[in-house]
């Protein structure tokens, strides 16, 4: 891999590992600041709504295309550690600990979409590949706080939020020393508000398909990753507060890497679309099938479980590289911008349906998933034809 992608991944790696840093607390916080089930769901949706926020402000003001691309990156990875700290250091209850988780979504908005731009401003001819280990490093940093959790069993919860923000410093730095790639140009006019410009990219029937099918899966992807412990303690693979349910919630999660790993190999042979696809029929088919384990022995659970981690995440590199591909250059970073605002807009209802279903449905909050990715599925037909990545 050459260094300047080993470089944007690692920080991937670190920045990302702010969105989830709460959750790995969730048990904690549901005692020590008797919070309901649905209240985490809330604090994950915070974040969630300060990402589409900041994602919505890089698209229309133009921003994501006219500054440096490792700037912006540089200084949301900043602020968001210092947003993340003081939710652990500051915030006792849902009052100041909403605005904080907020706070830290609008400044991953400049980490993801920023980092999947740098990504093609390096490696514009092998973007699916190049993707692929971005969004494999942002699954792995969503998994990241269950496994430091996982580490210091015995410390307070708020040492692993701290350490995400160390992380996230280190992330900042990185990308700061390397700068942008040369591939990309940064318009030279003022930004502006051109709602229009972005919004026609939609015309474009190859990067309307690509839309569409990453807005199937975004509904399955970020609420199958908040409901992760739940649905281990819904399954009896672990006790509520045991090091195994930070353990077994961080293989679950952390095993997309894998497979987005897999699917940019694949992607060289196969095309984005193919792999994409296959994708999706993977994390239907574990959608439908999970409820069904219910009096199956433990171990086909945690391996459906694990199957479905590798494929619910696989997928989301390759929408970027159709969609980057299909639009004009001059547009990528508002596109994906816009993109994934509209996409993260779509977790937010999902979240908060899972979360407050999942007491009563229990392992059946599967079926709330599944028209996710068949949905994705149909959007994505007109694509399965590519056979090769193209620049």
């Amino acid at each position: 891999m050459q260094r300047s992608i080993l470089i944007i991944v690692v920080a991937q790696l670190f920045g990302t590992s702010l969105w989830f840093s709460a959750n790995s607390a969730a048990d904690d916080l549901l005692r020590q600041w008797h919070l309901q089930a649905a209240d985490i769901g809330t604090l994950t949706n915070a974040v969630q709504l300060g990402f589409i926020c900041g994602t919505l402000l890089l698209a229309l003001s133009g921003l994501a295309d006219r500054y440096a691309a490792s700037r912006i990156f540089a200084v949301s990875a900043v602020g968001g550690a210092l947003a993340n700290a003081a939710f652990a250091l500051l915030a006792d209850g849902l009052a100041l600990g909403v605005p904080l988780r907020f706070a830290v979504g609008l400044c991953l908005a400049g980490i993801y979409p920023l980092g999947m731009k740098l990504v093609v401003s390096w490696e514009p001819q092998r973007a699916g590949a190049a993707l692929a280990w971005l969004v494999g490093m942002l699954t792995l940093g969503s998994a990241l706080p269950h496994g430091i959790r996982w580490l210091g069993a015995d410390a307070a919860w708020q040492a692993a939020i701290l350490v995400s923000s160390g992380l996230a410093l280190l992330a900042a730095g990185l990308i700061y020393r390397l700068g942008d790639g040369p591939h990309l140009q940064r318009r030279q006019t003022p930004p502006t508000l051109r709602l229009g410009r972005v919004v026609h990219c939609f015309t474009l029937p190859a990067f309307r398909a690509s839309a569409l099918a990453y807005f199937g899966h975004q509904w399955e992807l970020y609420a199958f990753w908040t409901l992760v412990p739940t649905l281990l303690l819904a399954a009896g693979l672990a006790a509520p507060g045991s090091p195994e349910l930070s353990a077994l919630a961080f293989a679950c999660v952390a095993i997309g890497s894998l497979g987005c790993i897999l699917g940019g190999r694949l992607s060289q042979h196969w095309g984005s679309a193919r792999v994409a696809a296959v994708a999706l029929a993977g994390s239907a088919l574990c959608c439908l099938l999970f409820p069904f384990t219910v009096d199956l022995p433990n171990s086909v659970k945690l391996l459906l479980l694990l199957l479905w981690g590798a494929s619910v995440v696989a997928d989301s590199p390759h929408f970027s590289a159709l969609s980057a591909r299909a639009c004009p250059p001059e547009n990528v970073g508002s596109a994906l911008a816009l993109q994934n605002a509209i996409g993260f807009a779509i977790t937010i209802v999902s979240i908060q349906l899972g979360t407050r279903l999942v007491g009563d449905w229990g392992l059946d909050i599967a079926w709330l998933l599944l028209p996710g990715p068949l949905l994705g599925l149909l959007a994505l037909r007109p694509l399965w034809r590519e056979r090769t990545e193209r620049g």
